[in-house]
């Protein structure tokens, strides 16, 4: 019996089926590995209505975290601060800069400038960040290096998953209070020695179970 398509119409069958099967490959690799919870924003990195480099606050001018985030050691959220903090200084200092035009417009008619949120967590997960300070994990746990940045950019996935690994393992996250917002604190010694150390004097254990973030 004589083949109903000839090889060559075959073949190319053939090549046609192996390009759909190795694109469809491709194509849901890359969508796996850009939904894989480890990659959730994981460089997101907003424009900001005023150029606010923590690089040059926080790191070569030395600000404490808290002279702007006043909340985060007795309230669940961060406080963004509010343009008066901003004039403290500027009022005195580059009180003239076109780049701080906004700030000077926000101070004088109280509008609120709308700074984009970074660090965005779903609606139904819960996080408080004066558990986390009060227990010793430092900004640098999840933010990084903020001091170091010009633009502040998500550097952790924020996912269940990366949180569920801290809170089984919280022994490299935790330091001495006095230092949470040192950022480039180092300790001497034994860092997971220390850390046990903290976790047992405080009794630290962090809820591994649902209720602890989706409430």
């Amino acid at each position: 019996m004589s083949a109903i398509f000839s090889k060559k119409f075959d073949t190319n069958l053939r090549v046609i089926a192996g390009v759909v099967v190795v694109t469809l490959g491709l194509v849901g690799g890359v969508l796996g590995y850009l939904l894989h919870p480890n990659q959730l924003d994981t460089g997101y990195t907003p424009v900001q209505p005023v150029g606010f480099s923590h690089k040059l606050h926080a790191g070569n001018l030395g600000m404490d975290c808290r002279y702007c985030h006043t909340s985060v050691e007795n309230a669940a959220f961060a406080a963004v601060p509010p343009t008066e903090t901003c004039m403290n200084c500027h009022a005195q200092v580059k009180e003239k800069s076109p780049k701080l035009q906004l700030v000077r417009e926000s101070y004088a008619t109280g509008a609120p400038i709308q700074w984009v949120k970074v660090h965005r967590l779903p609606d139904y997960a819960y996080f408080n960040h004066q558990a986390h300070v009060t227990a010793g994990v430092s900004c640098v746990s999840c933010h990084g290096r903020i001091d170091q940045m010009v633009e502040v950019k998500q550097v952790s996935p924020l996912s269940m998953a990366w949180c569920l690994d801290c809170h089984r393992n919280p022994d490299a996250h935790l330091r001495p209070v006095e230092f949470v917002t040192k950022l480039d604190w180092k300790p001497e010694g034994d860092a997971a020695e220390l850390g046990r150390q903290l976790r047992e004097a405080k009794n630290i254990n962090p809820p591994v179970n649902c209720s602890g973030c989706h409430r």
